[in-house]
């Protein structure tokens, strides 16, 4: 029993998934794994969303009066629901220069940006594909790069991938300029999933979270890492070069940089986690050395509880 699991568990690790070729074809195999080791899945989107109470009326269906108002009140009330429409998501694609670490890699590891554009594709398939809902892409560094509509139709789950194939990680990171731009375009109330390794400045990140949120966004935050950049493995002498800053080099003891470097990486990830908990943006880390299917279910649990509280509505 335990080596069958640890073989269905292996479906979703980075080292296996690199031998796929296709980033589609990956995406499909991350969500179609996950999805067969669900059972009767309890996040499926809401049919109808409760609204008010109101005095019972002749006519009006028995079946929606609410007993336990009854009870308390002795006075007949039926419940209101309004049609709840399908998510919108749009999926926020950190494109930067940044992303493309490490740059020389082995057979068996994944870039961030290989990470990142693999878990953006598999949460198009699994919310277009499996709940009906309706998901959109869009690549940003200083400013937005490309961009593919919302759609709910399959057809559009090929263009998600290729949209995204078609450009490689480059330039800078600077969240401010494309996240108010989008902000003022995105119209109805949807999700935005922005999946980036936010090495970037800070307040401007809170900034553009704060305008998501003024349009009544739902916002989660997945925060890709490479492995490296959590540990700090380095050993032996080792020349640092800026990815998003030509010419930035540094050449040092990785060991006598070892505790500041730890140090400060993690007040920068308590930072943004505060930030996101003081707004409740759903936030969530992920090292480009976890599980894929790792992305998909912080996803489906912040869905199931967004929506238990009637959130994804309009």
């Amino acid at each position: 029993m335990s080596d069958t699991n640890n073989t269905a568990g292996r479906h979703f690790l980075p080292e296996v998934l690199t031998g796929i070729s296709g980033l589609e074809l990956r995406a499909r195999h991350v969500v179609e794994g996950f999805v067969s080791g669900m059972h009767a899945s309890p996040f499926k989107g809401f049919s109808v969303e409760f609204a008010d109470h109101r005095e019972y009326s002749p006519g009006d269906d028995l079946r929606h009066i609410d007993w336990r108002v009854f009870a308390k009140s002795d006075r007949f009330y039926v419940k209101e629901y309004e049609v709840e429409t399908n998510l919108r998501a749009h999926l926020l694609l950190d494109c930067s220069g940044s992303m493309a670490y490490p740059e020389q890699i082995s057979s068996n590891r994944l870039t961030k940006w290989d990470y990142a554009a693999t878990v953006a594709v598999s949460l198009a398939h699994l919310l277009v594909a499996e709940q009906s809902d309706a998901a959109g892409v869009v690549l940003f560094d200083d400013q937005i790069r490309a961009e593919l509509p919302v759609s709910a139709k399959r057809a559009s789950l090929a263009g998600v991938a290729g949209v995204i194939e078609t450009h490689a990680p480059a330039g800078k990171t600077n969240l401010k300029v494309p996240f108010a731009e989008l902000a003022e375009r995105i119209g109805r109330r949807g999700m935005v999933i922005i999946l980036s390794d936010l090495l970037t400045d800070v307040d401007s990140l809170i900034e553009g979270l704060q305008r998501f949120q003024a349009n009544r966004h739902d916002v989660l935050i997945l925060h890709v890492l490479d492995q490296d950049e959590l540990e700090f493995p380095f050993t032996d002498r080792t020349l640092f070069e800026g990815m998003e800053e030509a010419g930035l080099e540094v050449l040092s003891d990785p060991q006598s940089l070892r505790g500041s470097y730890l140090d400060a990486m993690q007040r920068f990830i308590e930072r943004v986690r505060s930030a996101c908990l003081d707004r409740q943006i759903e936030y969530a880390l992920l090292s480009t050395a976890d599980p894929l299917d790792t992305a998909l279910v912080t996803f489906l649990a912040n869905r199931m509880h967004r929506g238990a509280a009637g959130r994804f509505t309009r």
